[in-house]
């Protein structure tokens, strides 16, 4: 999973049943058959037939889950299930017992024929607040828009019976012929308003979502992998085309970088745009799969800035193939949706994935070695503003609960820096002929898709396919509670810390916005009563002044997006004129633009007698 917090994302904060039918030949009573009508939409709301396999026992439970994998929070998708009931063969109504918000029970069990229950969509609840708190992380949630788009994670309309896990599901699912479902499952059905999944097992079929929306996608090979791009605007004002360029770059270069680890003949990337309106997505970002990566972000980003996030969420998520989805403990493996037992190497599964994604950029020249210091200098930034002596194995075991949860984003931080200094040893001790990819690589054949290893014994297999540093590095700094010394790895590769005087974003301090939005006007607001940084001040803006244009353009809340990008060019003492609204009066004011600085640490190779290792890191 990856979340992103847009320096200009504050925008979100202001603002009886019918069974389908089948050409398939009749299926065997030990599959689970899931029938879902997305033909009959009302509030937003679809119906769901489960047909039950054979049941030996008087009472069963259905389920459906609290946690899926990959999110690491508890999410309760059964607080969308309403009107659940139960029957037998000849239609009669069995008593449904509901235990929690998660489960209901069935008595009777032996009499079971189906069930039938309604499931409403997550993505109109959404308020961009507390995303693993009490709200579902948008790729991980559920759109129903009758007519425009339905986004099926098959988790938020699919449960699963006691002891039933591993039986095969049998999914049809009806929809209106000018909707096309995008998944890198196949279509069993050859007509344009029926589709038939079929998945061997129920963790098989979390992992495949669908996208239904009218087509717009496009498909490429990129070394023997089918990449499929699909994509829902609401506006129309992207389309897969217009991103595929620049994405079929980054696969490239990805599957370049990766060599002979691949485990996909197909992969797709289902990209959802939000209006970012009251009743739509706010939770930006993006949710791996082994053959799918779905991603949510806002429709009025431009386009520079949607296609840089599309490289590094869709980046990061791709190479999840690697780990966990490659790569992974037992108790990913054996994945309890009700009762989550996590594993204690968040910092491989995330922090290492997230390295990847930004090593692989310099690696394939996407990105300058400045570019690539910057973002290593921002992570340790934002590390160490987090619980720096909290064990990280510590955190990830008992991710789900406070105080631990709260630490979760520093696995993108310090969980890449991790990876990032386990690679340095790595190289250092080979002479640069080996890496933390080459470890990947040996983790990948000793175990694999199919099978697991044993959380507590992982160190030590690093170990002996590494060397003993890299043990006692995990010892002391991932299992341990003494902080990274990052000076000391980055000097393995001539790399040293640099000081200098950095421009503050006109529009954000931080987190912090100086400026609102009305969500009904669309007005562009100085926020009141606040401390406002110097390019204000200069200019004389005071708060509660509406921002109506600069520089002769007119902004409001539909492109503050463009607005704050271009912000990003400005310099010191360039001329700007603002048009705003202060007490009801229109008026212009004409200044320069006049910057607020403060120092930052940077990163710079000055050694030049460990240029052949940090060349080695970086590009081999």
């Amino acid at each position: 999973m990856k979340k992103i917090f847009y320096a200009f994302a504050f925008a979100s904060v202001l603002w009886s049943c019918k069974t389908v039918g089948t050409t398939t030949p009749t299926l065997k009573k030990e599959q689970i058959q899931v029938a879902i009508n997305l033909n009959e939409i009302n509030n937003d709301k679809v119906m769901v037939t489960v047909t039950a396999p054979s049941i030996l026992t008087d009472e069963i439970t259905y389920y459906i889950p609290k946690t899926v994998p990959g999110t690491y929070s508890e999410d309760n998708y059964g607080r969308y299930i309403e009107d659940l009931k139960a029957y037998d063969s000849k239609g009669n109504v069995l008593n449904v017992k509901k235990n929690d918000v998660n489960s209901w029970s069935i008595s009777n069990a032996k009499m079971l024929d189906k069930i039938t229950y309604l499931v409403n969509d997550s993505f109109d609840t959404e308020t961009g607040k507390n995303f693993g708190e009490d709200e579902i992380f948008s790729p991980a949630g559920s759109n129903i828009d009758s007519g425009k788009n339905i986004m099926l994670n098959t988790h938020c309309f699919v449960g699963y019976f006691t002891n039933q896990m591993s039986i095969p599901y049998h999914i049809t699912i009806s929809h209106p012929a000018e909707l096309w479902g995008a998944t890198s499952m196949v279509d069993l059905d050859a007509s344009d308003t029926n589709d038939s999944f079929i998945s061997s097992r129920y963790a098989e079929l979390v992992e495949n979502p669908i996208m239904y929306s009218k087509p717009d996608y496009t498909t490429f090979t990129v070394d023997g992998m089918e990449i499929l791009i699909a994509v829902y605007s609401p506006t129309g004002k992207f389309t897969a085309e217009s991103i595929t360029p620049e994405m079929k770059t980054m696969m490239i270069a990805q599957k370049n970088f990766l060599g002979k680890i691949n485990t996909t003949k197909k992969y797709s990337i289902l990209l959802y745009l939000s209006t970012m309106k009251e009743d739509d997505a706010k939770g930006f970002g993006a949710l791996e799969h082994p053959t799918v990566t779905t991603v949510v972000l806002p429709e009025m980003m431009p386009k520079d800035e949607l296609v840089k996030s599309m490289m590094d969420v869709v980046s990061h998520e791709f190479f999840h193939i690697v780990t966990p989805l490659t790569i992974h403990s037992k108790e990913i493996h054996d994945f309890d949706y009700n009762d989550p037992k996590m594993s204690a190497h968040l910092w491989m599964y995330e922090g290492v994935t997230e390295y990847f994604a930004n090593l692989f950029q310099i690696n394939q020249g996407l990105i300058t070695e400045e570019e690539f210091y910057t973002r290593l200098s921002g992570q340790i930034e934002q590390a160490n503003a987090m619980n720096d002596t909290m064990p990280f194995t510590t955190m990830s075991a008992n991710v789900l609960e406070q105080p631990y949860k709260d630490q979760y984003i520093n696995v993108y931080q310090k969980g890449s820096l991790i990876g990032m200094c386990l690679d340095i040893i790595i190289r250092e001790k080979s002479n640069g002929e080996r890496g933390i990819l080459d470890l990947m690589q040996k983790l990948s054949s000793e175990y694999g898709v199919s099978k697991a290893f044993n959380d507590n014994e992982l160190f030590a297999k690093i170990t002996s396919l590494t060397y003993p540093e890299v043990g006692e590095f995990l010892t002391t700094y991932v299992s341990g509670s003494t902080p990274i010394p990052y000076d000391t790895y980055f000097a393995k590769v001539g790399v040293t810390k640099t000081t200098e005087k950095v421009a503050e974003n006109v529009f954000l301090k931080g987190n912090t916005p100086y400026i609102d939005v009305n969500q009904e006007t669309k007005e562009i607001i100085v926020i009141p009563n606040i401390e406002l940084n110097t390019f204000y001040t200069s200019l004389k803006l005071k708060g509660d002044d509406i921002i109506m244009a600069i520089n002769d353009k007119a902004y409001t809340l539909d492109n503050i997006y463009d607005m704050i990008s271009e912000s990003q060019n400005w310099k010191e003492n360039d001329v700007i004129s603002l048009k705003i609204k202060r007490n009801g009066v229109v008026q212009t004011i004409k200044g320069k633009v006049k910057l607020t600085y403060e120092e930052k640490e940077g990163l710079k190779a000055t050694d030049l007698s460990k240029r052949a290792l940090k060349e080695s890191w970086l590009k081999s």
